[in-house]
């Protein structure tokens, strides 16, 4: 039996519920943006831009969607879509092209100020701990959540954002980039996520085994991937294997 070396973990979703936090980030640093720079104009004694947070808002979502089709290759560097999307919406609304780019800056770093303030599930520190004992752990993340902020960093010495490297979850780049620097051979090797398309297809398909974390019961499961309902049932995989 091949002895497990390595085990890389999803984030959004795995070792924290996502949902909330990207709520609160998606309006908060737009609000902000909107405010902030309407306040910098007025002490200026220049109009404001005149951008609503619903109407802004759609316009910002639909410009990142067309820079994803036009510029597939970053499709899922989130970060870069956002960034370029909101300096062409300021520039559009009035803002010279240095203004539009210092604020979208400023937009940015608001919005990463918020992502990172995810509550990890209680038992996650403890259990990476536990894990980092006996194995080299990853992150592999489609996310745009500053790796090295977020809460859980110290445990994943190796952390990969698929987005910022161009290749994006299902694509196995991002796992081989990690297990190249892990210097582990997949089948040495587990990942952990909450998607099946994303994290367990190509996880299994590279050789390495995979813990797929969902609800669903009623669906076979191919060889080399185990089902658990919540991260704190993981030792009890690694048990039987």
């Amino acid at each position: 039996m091949t002895m497990l070396q390595a085990i890389t973990f999803d984030l959004d979703d795995t070792l924290w519920d996502n949902h909330g936090v990207m709520a609160r980030t998606e309006e908060g640093h737009y609000r902000w943006l909107l405010e902030a720079v309407d306040t910098w104009r007025a002490a200026r004694q220049e109009a404001t831009l005149g951008l609503s947070y619903e109407e802004g808002g759609l316009d910002y979502l639909q410009r990142r969607q067309q820079l994803a089709k036009e510029v597939p290759e970053r499709r899922g560097d989130f970060t870069w879509l956002r960034l370029r999307a909101l300096e062409a919406q300021l520039e559009e609304a009035g803002l010279h092209r240095s203004a539009a780019l210092m604020w979208a800056s400023a937009a940015m770093n608001e919005f990463h100020r918020l992502r990172v303030q995810v509550t990890p599930h209680p038992e996650a520190a403890g259990l990476l701990a536990a894990l980092a004992e006996r194995y080299q752990l990853a992150a592999i993340t489609n996310g745009n959540i500053h790796l090295k902020r977020q809460p859980l960093a110290a445990y994943f010495p190796v952390a990969i954002a698929a987005g910022e490297i161009l290749a994006p979850k299902p694509d196995p780049t991002p796992f081989l980039t990690a297990l190249s620097r892990l210097n582990v051979a997949p089948e040495c090797a587990m990942h952990v996520g909450d998607s099946w398309l994303e994290d367990v297809l190509p996880a299994q398909q590279l050789g390495m085994h995979a813990v797929w974390i969902s609800q669903t019961e009623d669906q076979p499961l191919p060889p080399r991937v185990h089902r658990i309902a919540h991260i704190k049932q993981l030792p009890s995989v690694l048990e039987k294997l």
